[in-house]
């Protein structure tokens, strides 16, 4: 919706075929404070120059094509604020450090260092000073994407730790027959299916056109707080084996956490929801 049709013809068959991308927003000083940005785009003969960090990129590691967010003048604040479609390897350009995570280590987080990169004038994504209407059409989307990957995370281990309860046995029966054992499994998979729901609803929105920012929100905060929720039940109903990487619910356990923080942190997710219901 926001790229020219030079960016379109450019970037969408790559990315449609193999290529991965990336999204930077994110920097050292600016994480839930999203539009604090430091990282500066100085105008030079029509083209740009780009410097700055930018830190906490899923993908990092992988991707050949990123967007990055900086700002033309700090004093516009959030008004200065404007996107930028960066390619590996462009000068000035690096993918630096990569994080030693507790969860997600399929994929790759990482920092970007841009030491006066130059872009071409082509490679503005939207408008000059909009990137902010950019960045956060981006976020709220992606919070759906976030709580249908919650979920898919929590099922992975209600599925893990059915299959184990059906099979343990303890005090001459499986540990399935407890009516104590019966009752969490039966209040995670509700929770699961509230989850599931809600993120339903606001894809649903979303694809009608329709005001979807509070429901994505909401989304988000319940699916991943579910997930916290049924994946650390999940470990215990393995007890010491849930523990250990000979089964896959601690794995599940460490990848459930960062729902809670990346895409905007739970607390994040409460603000948004207050302020649009408060709203006059």
């Amino acid at each position: 919706a926001w790229g020219s049709d030079h960016l379109k013809r450019r970037y969408l068959p790559k990315l449609a075929t193999g290529t991965v991308g990336a999204y930077a927003l994110s920097e050292p000083g600016s994480g839930s404070d999203a539009f604090g940005l430091t990282t500066q785009a100085a105008k030079q003969n029509g083209d740009w120059v780009l410097t700055g960090r930018k830190l906490w990129i899923t993908n990092g590691a992988e991707a050949d094509v990123f967007i990055v967010f900086a700002t033309v003048d700090p004093a516009l604040g959030y008004k200065g604020i404007t996107g930028f479609v960066i390619e590996r390897g462009f000068p000035g350009f690096s993918v630096c450090k990569k994080d030693d995570k507790l969860g997600i280590r399929a994929s790759s987080t990482t920092e970007l260092i841009l030491e006066g990169c130059p872009v071409p004038g082509a490679n503005v994504l939207g408008d000059v000073g909009k990137g902010y209407k950019v960045a956060i059409e981006t976020l709220n989307g992606g919070r759906i994407g976030i709580g249908a990957q919650m979920i898919g995370v929590a099922r992975g281990a209600l599925t893990a730790a059915l299959k184990y309860v059906g099979e343990r046995q303890q005090f001459g029966k499986p540990i399935a027959e407890f009516q104590a054992v019966q009752f969490q499994l039966a209040q995670a998979a509700t929770e699961l299916e509230a989850a599931r729901l809600l993120v339903y609803n606001a894809a649903r929105l979303r694809d009608a056109g329709q005001s979807y920012t509070r429901e994505a929100a909401m989304a988000k905060l319940f699916s991943s707080q579910a997930a916290e929720r049924v994946t650390s039940l999940c470990v215990e109903l393995l007890g010491g084996y849930g523990y250990t990487k000979e089964y896959p619910v601690e794995k599940f356990y460490r990848d459930a956490k960062i729902g809670t923080i990346y895409e905007g942190t739970s607390n994040m997710q409460l603000q948004t929801i207050a302020k649009l219901l408060l709203k006059p």
